[in-house]
């Protein structure tokens, strides 16, 4: 006889989800002691939304007291090749694995939506799906369901697809019977620890979050401080070193879901400054990368164009000086004194004067 467990699993994997696991609706008291932690030290940075809901992401139940089980879901978005293949490509800008596709968010609520519903019909209980931006600490919930485990670089893990799982969750009233957590496999290895560009992580399992070159060109809103710029690279949007050196990405494939397939490989740093916000909005219409803006994200492929080392790109960094986001500007002179000779650079400043007091501290550093 099939088992409720068994309906649902099936279920989920017809709707398209590769993975499928099974786990009460609680949190374990170290899991709630480690976020109080990292937001009691500050290590969340400009993510507010974290500390703001830090009471009711600790534990489901404080989120829905009447939740008994958690259906946790997963999907591989694993790569086709390295992502860190196309570092060398000075000239274009690198937007991270999970961000070259659809947003996640879209594609993940749509199929929970469909299972949250089939399971409200089937057994008549009450079900609420989550997909990262509901306070859910997902990472935990997924090792409690036996999908993976987090590893040292604070990320999951899973036997079966490496580092490239995005994740979602229904939680219900349904009593069901939970699977059994995966156990750590990191074993001695730090490779992921050592690859970081930026040593954001403070520990094996700790991560300052306010060094990470994801948090600082997705979540960061202001001026990134001038000792992360030089290692941010060509990384326009996220990034995938420390999921991309972890040896279990040996079991990882290609994603099969066309959805997360790469739109359009690794653009142009000069055509991705060029863009005004109406052109932003309309090229990454559908993608996570347009929640974080225009301005902010032509920061960002400012400070890849200083890294390029491309002295052709000066034109487009001088045409950005008069940009009316102080973020551009400021950037702008950045990379025009990483790209010109000293001497011609002193002459572009020479009686400089900028409102923004971050913009003018670039002109005179």
């Amino acid at each position: 006889m099939t088992t409720t467990r068994e309906r649902i699993r099936e279920q989920a994997l017809t709707l398209g989800f590769d993975a499928v696991g099974f786990a009460r609706a609680e949190a374990a008291g170290e899991v709630r002691d480690n976020l109080a932690a990292f937001v009691g030290q500050g290590l969340h940075g400009d993510m507010g939304w974290m500390a703001d809901t830090a009471e009711r992401r600790a534990d489901p139940r404080t989120l829905w007291p009447e939740a008994r089980s958690a259906v946790v879901v997963a999907v591989n978005y694993g790569p086709d090749s390295d992502p860190l293949a196309r570092l060398g490509q000075r000239e274009r800008g690198l937007v991270s694995v999970y961000a070259q596709g659809r947003d996640y968010h879209d594609v993940m609520k749509k199929r929970l939506r469909v299972l949250a519903r089939w399971m409200h019909e089937t057994f008549k209980h009450e079900v609420k799906l989550f997909v990262d931006t509901a306070p859910v600490m997902e990472k935990p919930l997924a090792q409690a369901a036996g999908l993976g485990w987090q590893g040292k670089h604070t990320n999951l893990v899973s036997r079966g697809f490496g580092s490239w799982l995005f994740l979602g969750e229904v939680l219900t009233t349904l009593p069901l019977e939970p699977d059994a957590a995966e156990s750590d496999h990191c074993g001695e290895c730090r490779r992921c620890l050592d690859a970081c560009p930026t040593q954001a992580f403070t520990a094996p399992y700790r991560i300052d979050a306010r060094r990470c070159i994801s948090y600082l060109t997705i979540e960061h809103k202001g001026h990134i401080a001038a000792e992360f710029r030089a290692a941010i690279g060509n990384r326009i949007y996220g990034c995938d070193d420390c999921l991309a050196v972890c040896p279990w990405n040996k079991f990882a494939t290609p994603t099969p879901h066309d959805e997360f397939a790469a739109r359009a490989g690794t653009p142009l740093l000069a055509e991705l400054a060029a863009l005004d916000d109406a052109a932003f909005r309309l090229r990454f219409a559908g993608s996570p990368v347009k929640r974080i803006g225009r301005d902010r994200f032509v920061r960002n492929v400012l400070i890849a164009m200083g890294n390029s080392g491309d002295a052709r790109l000066a034109e487009t960094a001088r045409s950005l000086l008069a940009d009316p986001s102080p973020l551009v500007r400021a950037m702008a002179v950045w990379a025009l004194r990483r790209l010109l000779p000293p001497a011609a650079f002193a002459t572009l400043a020479a009686g400089r004067r900028d409102p923004d007091p971050d913009v003018a501290a670039e002109w005179a550093a």
